[in-house]
């Protein structure tokens, strides 16, 4: 099908997105055959067991396309929110996960009401307000966290530790005490994963490498003769034996367990917000149909999937980056996709449960492990340092103080740290009626007024004439008020044929995510129609490396003069 004939008829959600039903169950049954590993391996990454992680994708896949939000995207569990589950369920259960687990799915309901709230809010794109780079250093030290915490399924042996170092330390014991037969088929399959990701024979790549890796692994599992802990146990009746429910009294049965599921509440609202619209937002730039998720619609879709799945002992649900990838390229145009690939799943569990039965726990954790390489390896370093050092210093920032205390602590760290960075450069750029830079002394007495410049609309002014739209900037451009900037470039006339965004002698620095956010809103623009997006002085800006987005200098004049 040709981009025009893409263009005359769009797929919508909803009862209309039905007619296109032919792509979406064969995109959902390509989605489940890569969802069925995904989601048992990361409900053992969660600490809960492994249905629960089928429960989950079972139920986002009932609910999602009644709500919407996105449009093919694929929700469920996701590795990214394992190491927050499982550090939530072992602090609530006081290190025991089968006292922790039905406290965190009490934590789970609440986080899905909060999600509620906030999308009824609007508040959505306040998740804007987290730099990029922060939010690429939190997923890169989780992809960090899943590596480490799986390697004790890889070798079949058990671990002590707790930490990230701790894994990191307890490996070469751990090798000693590791069972070989299981071992040998970690490592074979996870060599696999590697080498088919980097084939380039289109007929092999059509072909999910999860499928081929759980089929033969499985196989040589039982040439190997694994068995009992080192493979995966469905209950024989899952409503019977596979449900737990929330536990809200546990919650508040002392002073310490409140704190704690204060924490565990805020970071999931957290990590699932910003998670889930940075997916959503990811999937929107590779849909063929060009079509633009709603946030907070999405974040209504998350929140009422969160309280279904925790009802029923399930983990918490947003949108999957490998699912959604998975699912356009086989052909999903809506969000009915979700429903198929759910139905699919519960054929397996009625038809083929024996054969889950027999999927060996490394194979798993080699799947995860795969992933969570995916999530933080060396090309996404690469391309950050290409933007320029400011990002990579807050990308390394935020994954050390991640793994060193956890991911709450850590993105507030990143998020600090790069509030210091902008504010450095904006006091660096500062000039004085006579042209030069001001005392040190004086910078650091304007750091107050400066902070409040960051959060502040950088929006003046906008004028409009004929087909021509004019937007002035001032002042401090960053991802602090990059949520006003979005809203005043949703605001521009549809029919405005030519946009000019004057960038005022006043500004001193736009960062890596407010120029995103510039420049996606170009290319849409034109990339849609005869529209012209036009930069008007950003030449008397200079950047911290030749990428098109990094970080802007420009000197800034007092508007008034100091004497």
């Amino acid at each position: 099908m040709s981009m025009n004939e893409l263009r005359a008829e769009v797929p919508r959600n909803g009862i209309p997105g039905l007619k296109h039903w032919r792509h979406d169950i064969l995109a959902g049954l390509l989605v489940s055959i890569v969802s069925l590993p995904l989601s048992l391996g990361i409900a053992v990454a969660s600490g809960a067991p492994p249905i629960t992680g089928l429960t989950s994708a079972i139920i986002a896949g009932a609910i999602v396309p009644f709500i919407g939000g996105t449009y093919v995207t694929v929700s469920g569990p996701a590795a990214g929110l394992a190491p927050a589950l499982l550090t939530g369920m072992l602090a609530l259960g006081e290190g025991d996960k089968v006292k922790g687990y039905p406290l965190l799915l009490a934590v789970i309901m609440i986080v899905g009401a909060i999600q509620i709230v906030l999308s009824l809010l609007k508040a959505a794109q306040l998740s804007a307000i987290f730099p990029s780079v922060v939010v690429e250093g939190m997923l890169a030290s989780i992809g960090l966290l899943i590596i480490a915490k799986q390697i004790p399924y890889l070798m079949g042996s058990k671990f002590q530790a707790h930490t990230f170092f701790e894994y990191v330390a307890e490996i070469p014991d751990g090798l000693s005490r590791a069972n070989p037969s299981v071992l040998f088929l970690g490592m074979a399959s996870l060599a696999t994963l590697f080498i088919l990701a980097s084939s380039k024979n289109r007929n092999v790549r059509k072909i999910p490498p999860q499928l081929i890796v759980v089929v033969l692994g499985s196989l040589a599992g039982v040439v190997l003769g694994l068995e009992g802990d080192y493979l995966i146990h469905l209950p024989d009746n899952v409503l019977e034996h596979g449900v737990t429910v929330p536990h809200f009294s546990g919650l508040f049965a002392s002073s310490h367990l409140y704190t704690v599921a204060i924490v565990t509440v805020v970071t999931l609202t957290l990590i699932d917000g910003v998670e889930s619209l940075a997916t959503a937002a990811a999937i929107d730039r590779i849909d063929p149909f060009h079509r633009k998720s709603d946030p907070n619609r999405t974040l209504l879709a998350m929140g009422m999937c969160n309280i279904a799945s925790s009802m029923a002992g399930g983990l918490t649900i947003i949108p999957g980056g490998v699912k959604s990838k998975a699912c356009i390229v086989a052909g999903g145009r809506t969000l009915w996709s979700n429903m198929y690939n759910a139905i699919f799943l519960v054929l397996y569990l009625s038809l083929f449960k024996s054969l889950i039965n027999a999927i060996p726990y490394t194979i798993l954790a080699s799947i995860l492990i795969y992933t969570g390489y995916r999530m933080c390896e060396p090309k996404i370093w690469r391309h950050l340092a290409k933007i320029g050092p400011d990002q990579l210093f807050l990308f390394v920032a935020t994954i050390v103080a991640t793994l060193l205390t956890d991911l709450l602590i850590g993105i507030a760290v990143g998020t600090v740290l790069k509030l210091c960075v902008a504010l450095y450069f904006d006091s660096k750029m500062e000039r004085d009626g006579e042209g030069k830079g001001i005392p040190t002394g004086k910078a650091i007495s304007h750091i107050p007024s400066r902070i409040r410049a960051m959060f502040r609309n950088p929006v003046v002014s906008t004028d409009s004439h004929d087909d021509s739209f004019d937007l002035h900037f001032g002042g401090p451009v960053v991802c602090f008020n990059s949520f006003a900037l979005s809203k005043a470039i949703e605001s521009i006339p549809k029919q405005a044929r030519h946009i000019r965004l004057f960038i005022d002698e006043d500004v001193s620095v736009i960062d890596h995510t407010s120029f995103e956010i510039l420049h996606e809103f170009k290319n849409e623009i034109e990339r849609v129609g005869d529209s012209k997006v036009e930069f008007v002085g950003l030449d008397r800006m200079r950047s911290l490396s030749a990428h098109e987005s990094s970080f802007r200098l420009g000197y800034r004049f007092p508007t008034v003069s100091n004497d």
